[in-house]
């Protein structure tokens, strides 16, 4: 478990510091609770996503980043269910554009 703490905490501050254009962490979400994350995004411009708002609920288990986080709506990160060991920024990056960021 600490490690999981430990991981969600840097990718907290890194989401916090520097986050992708058209993300912003909804910081109410993270003041209770290190394991669950809501997360504001946009769709980027060019894409059939464009101005449209997504807010996402990441939901992170006890064996993250070995186990993917729980991630609402789905639909919007179905392909992503798969990933192991993927940073939050990079996912949330890849959502966005469409593209995947952490290759």
């Amino acid at each position: 478990m600490a490690s999981m703490q430990k991981r969600l905490q840097k990718e907290l501050l890194a989401l916090q510091n520097d986050p992708p254009p058209g993300m912003t962490l909804n910081e109410k979400s993270v003041q209770n609770t290190i394991t669950q994350w809501i997360v504001d995004m946009e769709g980027a411009p060019g894409t059939l996503y464009e101005g449209e708002k997504f807010q996402l609920l990441f939901k992170f288990s006890s064996r993250y980043p070995f186990d993917s986080p729980q991630v609402s709506p789905a639909i919007v990160v179905l392909f992503f269910l798969t990933l192991k060991a993927v940073a939050v920024q990079d996912l949330t990056l890849s959502v966005i554009s469409g593209k995947k960021h952490y290759i």
